[in-house]
C-alpha cells in the first residue's frame, strides 16, 4: 500500500499547488531517443509529483541491462513488440500487463490487438503499444498510379529508377504483394521455404529494374531528392521528410499492407514503482501529449486522434499515407521463430549473386 499512498499524496499535493511538500517518487524509464521529450517529462513531473529518470537505449541494450539484473533497475521499458516473448521465455525479465490499469479508449484498437497477440505468453500479454512505424513505398507523383504495391517496383515503367534494400522486410513485403501470408507460415518451415522460393524468383526477375540496393537512409533520400530514383521501398518517416521538401514525393501504404513495427511499454519484473509506470503510460498516450512525442521523434504513436495535434506538415503527410483502412491493413511483425532469419539470409545472398 505504500506505493499507492505516495501516489495519492502526490496527486493531492499537485492539486493543492503544494509541490515540494513531500518527497517525490521516481520513475526509472529506459527508452528510445525522442520518446520522452523534456517538455513531456516536465509536465508529467508537475502534474504527478513523480520524478522521471531517463536512460536512452535500444532493443539489445534493454535486454542486456534487464537480463543482467533479473528485471531490476528500471520501472518501465520500451522494447519492440517482436523482442519480448522470446526474451521473456528465456530470461523472465518482465511481468504481465494489467490491462485494467490501461486507458485503452485512447489507443488504436488494431494496435492494442496486435501488441497483445505478439507479446502473449502462457495466456498473458506483456506489452502495451506506444510508438509505431512502417515500411512501405516512397513514390514520386509521376509514377504514383503505377507503383501501388511492392511488386510494382518491378514494372517496366519504372525500370532503372527503383531502389530497395536486400533485407528481410523486402522479402516479407514481396510475399504479401504476391498474395501469400509469410507471417501465417512462421510455424511451418516447409511452407515458409516455399514462400521464400517464390519471392526469390520474383526478386531475381526484378534485378534489371533496380538502380541500386540502398544500404543507408541518407543514401536513399539523396537518390529520391535528385530524381535518380522515383520509387522505393522504405520507411514512412523518410517519406514524410521528403514530402516536407517536395510535395511530389510521398509515402504510400501499399495495397497489400504496410509492414509495421511497434515499440511497446513493458514493465520489468522487479519494477519498484509499477503504479507510476501505469501513470506514465496513460499520461503520454493522451492525444495532445502523444503528439509531442511524434513531433520529437518523427514517428506516430498508438494514441487515437493524436494526429490532430501534430505539427501541420507532418500531420498532413501522415493523413495522405494512412486512412483508417490503411492502418487496419498494416501487417505487424510477429516474433521471428529460430532459424527463419538464417533461411532468409540465404535467399538474399542468392538474389545478390544472381546475374
Amino acid at each position: 500500500m505504500q506505493g499507492k499512498t505516495l501516489l495519492l499524496t502526490g496527486s493531492l499535493v499537485a492539486a493543492l499547488g503544494l509541490s515540494g511538500a513531500v518527497n517525490a517518487e521516481e520513475l526509472r524509464l529506459i527508452t528510445w531517443g525522442g520518446y520522452a521529450p523534456d517538455e513531456v517529462v516536465a509536465q508529467f513531473e508537475k502534474e504527478t509529483g513523480i520524478d522521471v529518470k531517463i536512460t536512452l537505449s535500444n532493443n539489445e541494450d534493454m535486454i542486456s541491462k534487464l537480463r543482467a539484473t533479473g528485471g531490476a533497475g528500471f520501472d518501465l521499458a520500451q522494447p519492440s513488440q517482436d523482442r519480448i516473448v522470446g526474451v521473456q521465455r528465456q530470461f523472465n525479465i518482465y511481468k504481465p500487463i494489467d490491462y485494467s490499469k490501461i486507458n485503452t479508449d485512447q489507443l488504436q484498437p488494431s494496435m492494442v490487438k496486435a501488441t497483445q497477440e505478439s507479446t502473449a505468453l502462457n495466456g498473458k500479454s506483456y506489452g502495451v503499444p506506444s510508438v509505431w512505424g512502417t515500411s512501405g513505398l516512397i513514390v514520386h507523383a509521376s509514377v504514383a498510379d503505377t507503383v501501388t504495391d511492392y511488386t510494382d517496383l518491378c514494372d517496366p515503367a519504372v525500370a532503372g529508377k527503383v531502389s530497395y534494400r536486400l533485407k528481410r522486410p523486402t522479402l516479407i513485403g514481396f510475399a504479401f504483394a504476391l498474395g501469400m501470408d509469410p507471417f501465417a507460415a512462421y510455424s511451418d518451415r516447409d511452407e515458409y521455404q516455399s514462400i521464400m522460393a517464390k519471392v526469390e524468383g520474383a526478386l531475381i526477375d526484378c534485378k534489371d529494374n533496380v538502380k541500386t540496393y540502398w544500404t543507408g537512409g541518407d543514401q536513399l533520400l539523396s537518390l529520391l531528392r535528385t530524381g535518380e530514383v522515383t520509387a522505393a521501398m522504405a520507411w514512412d518517416a523518410g517519406g514524410w521528410k521528403l514530402n516536407a521538401e517536395n510535395a511530389d514525393i510521398r509515402f504510400v501504404a501499399p495495397e497489400s499492407g504496410a509492414l509495421g513495427w511497434i515499440d511497446t511499454f513493458a514493465i520489468p519484473r522487479r519494477s519498484e514503482n509499477e503504479e507510476a509506470a501505469y501513470q506514465w503510460i496513460n499520461f503520454v498516450m493522451q492525444p495532445e501529449i502523444a503528439a509531442k512525442i511524434t513531433n520529437a521523434s518523427g514517428n506516430f504513436t498508438a494514441s487515437k486522434g493524436a494526429d490532430e495535434f501534430v505539427r501541420a506538415e507532418l500531420r498532413d503527410a501522415y493523413r495522405v499515407s494512412f486512412n483508417d483502412d490503411a492502418i487496419n491493413n498494416i501487417k505487424w511483425y510477429p516474433p521471428v521463430p529460430p532459424g527463419l532469419e538464417t533461411m532468409e539470409g540465404q535467399v538474399l545472398d542468392r538474389v545478390q549473386a544472381a546475374n
